[in-house]
């Protein structure tokens, strides 16, 4: 379990760095500015996770392969752009696979440290969520996880299905698979089809929502 961990975090890390080092390039960020980016993406959620869980020093701090792969990342992307560029979306895209690897990274992480399946399940949303939310405030951008189509819902439902496969006590490595795979897909149909929780309306459509009874009270006095 240790080394599936390992893999997970690692390859989350990276694909995560990869997405914060693309949306530096499209920044047009120097060289620094996509490294610092790269890291920040692709680790913030993993310290976050392990600072709460008294995993003390954090693993991208005190473990330098962390640090290669996000740096290797960021490296890439800033002198191969066109290579990261023939994927569609690929900021979205990366953000989706690092989301699920993060999701049931962290919900695992959390299992083997004792904590209870819903406080484990929620760190495991906060790892996944955590790297893109500090990359768009990097950039000044309102974070992802606040307007996007089913972010924290599918890290959320990527964890839980790691939370219910240790309950039931089914092989991790199924479990963790699925909770990827499933965290993946829904965030990937969301963003195809454009599925998205309720929307809070601006002061526009609460202008437009005043009124309207106004307008119909207006429509009903010409009638008569």
């Amino acid at each position: 379990m240790e080394m599936l961990l390992l893999v997970l975090d690692l390859v989350g890390t990276f694909v995560f760095a990869l997405s914060g080092a693309t949306a530096g390039v499209k920044y047009r960020l120097d060289l620094f500015g996509v490294l610092v980016l790269s890291y920040a993406a692709g680790n913030a959620g993993g310290i976050t996770r392990d600072l709460l869980i008294g995993a003390v020093p954090p693993a991208a701090i005190s473990d330098w392969r962390y640090v290669a792969v996000s740096l290797l990342a960021g490296t890439v992307t800033f002198w191969r752009p066109s290579v990261v560029g023939r994927l569609r979306s690929p900021v979205l895209l990366f953000d989706a696979a690092g989301l699920g690897l993060f999701a049931v990274a962290g919900t695992q992480k959390a299992l083997t440290f004792g904590l209870n399946p819903v406080v484990a399940a929620l760190l495991g949303m906060l790892t996944g969520i955590g790297g893109g939310m500090t990359r768009d405030i990097l950039l000044a951008e309102i974070p992802t996880v606040l307007r996007a189509d089913l972010y924290a819902v599918a890290a959320l439902a990527g964890a839980a299905v790691v939370v219910i496969g240790a309950a039931l006590r089914l092989p991790s490595t199924a479990a963790t698979i699925a909770g990827a795979v499933l965290c993946f897909g829904l965030r990937f149909i969301a963003i195809r089809r454009g599925w998205h929780l309720p929307v809070a309306g601006g002061p526009e459509q609460l202008a437009t929502n005043a009124r309207a009874p106004n307008d119909r009270k207006d429509n009903g006095a010409r009638r008569h």
